[in-house]
């Protein structure tokens, strides 16, 4: 990825490291697991998130080694999430839109099986994310949560989203 784009920043999505970290533990302590790593992935700077981590691994590495590793393992990849603004945080700590999206693209295709011409599979798709929102009304939701995050993402990746519509 950074050798095609030199700029970018390389960060794993924060849900899936907590859907992760459930796998390792049992059903029972998922609140209480959720609950303390809350204070990592939501601190201001990185050396805060550490040391949310250490109160963490005190408390849970004990009975919980194997998530305790899967954090350490991945923490190269989480850190540059800490870098950003809280509005831009609220967008990039998920990929549920993007995998909705996906899900129902990947179900309208599976559902035909195969096309004749490239420009059938096209009309799938592009039926598929039509069918999202057919009113039209969530999308004005979805452009107000927005807002905020692409100003954030245009003053933190200094004008990169604006010089694309020059």
């Amino acid at each position: 990825m950074n050798t095609v784009w030199p700029a970018t920043i390389v960060q794993t999505c924060v849900v899936h490291l907590l859907r992760n970290s459930f796998r390792y533990a049992a059903r029972q302590d998922w609140e209480k697991i959720a609950k303390a790593l809350r204070p990592v992935y939501t601190a201001s700077t990185e050396d805060a998130a550490l040391e949310r981590f250490v109160e963490f691994t005190d408390a849970w590495g004990g009975k919980y080694p194997a998530i305790v590793r899967l954090w350490e393992a991945a923490w190269a990849e989480f850190v540059p999430f800490l870098q950003f603004d809280v509005e831009i945080r609220r967008i990039v700590c998920t990929t549920h839109a993007i995998e909705s999206i996906n899900a129902r693209i990947r179900k309208a295709v599976r559902a035909r099986g195969h096309f004749p011409t490239d420009q059938a599979a096209l009309k799938c798709v592009y039926l598929a994310v039509m069918s999202l929102d057919p009113t039209g009304t969530g999308r004005k939701r979805w452009t107000m949560r927005w807002k905020a995050a692409l100003q954030a993402f245009d003053i933190t990746f200094d004008g990169r989203l604006t010089a694309g519509r020059r």
